[in-house]
């Protein structure tokens, strides 16, 4: 399993999941409103069309015609309703209106209160993916001591190579850290 030519191998590897966990975190805060129009508010949104739960770019092209405004240009008429219905009941106290097969959502600016509800918001979402990087790097722990216990590599090898996870780990979790102060940053300003 692990072996000395391969800690590059086991390097790539816990990156490539601490990054998919940075990744998620990302998409998480393009959903989050900071009083400013961002297409991302409205792509986790699931809308009832034919039958089963659809995001909501896939009902419709969404765009932002101005500062505080966006729009979704739905591409069946028959879905108008239920993208309307989507948005409002989505939590992000939107409230759309419908135009034909255009549905405008004005972006209405924060109150402190909800500002502060979304930096926490935000701390969750932080904690969510360092809760994820510290999962794989118990993952990869456990891989390394397996592997010293199985005689295919040594215990120096060992603690070598958990310095190295070690290392990403808190790489990563001081991205994510940096991540939220920009975030909270984001919210704040008014």
């Amino acid at each position: 399993m692990v072996d000395a030519s391969n800690i590059n191998e086991i390097k790539k590897d816990v990156r490539r999941r601490m990054e998919g966990a940075v990744e998620v975190l990302h998409q998480e805060f393009g959903g989050l409103r900071t009083g400013r129009a961002a297409t991302s508010l409205l792509e986790p949104i699931m809308v009832q069309a034919y039958g089963s739960d659809m995001p909501l770019n896939q009902v419709g092209t969404i765009g932002v015609p101005e500062a505080r405004m966006l729009s979704v240009q739905v591409w069946d008429k028959g879905l108008v309703n239920p993208v309307v219905k989507a948005i409002m009941e989505s939590g992000l106290g939107l409230n759309p209106s419908a135009d034909g097969q255009l549905v405008r959502v004005p972006i209405p600016p924060l109150t402190e209160e909800r500002r502060q509800e979304l930096t926490k918001v935000a701390a969750k979402y932080a904690e969510d993916a360092r809760v994820a990087v510290r999962n794989v790097r118990r993952h990869a722990m456990d891989g390394l001591k397996a592997a010293e216990k199985d005689g295919e590599i040594s215990q120096d090898q060992h603690h070598e190579y958990s310095d190295i996870v070690q290392e990403l780990t808190d790489e990563f979790v001081a991205a994510i850290d940096e991540t939220l102060k920009h975030k909270d940053v984001e919210i704040m300003q008014v």
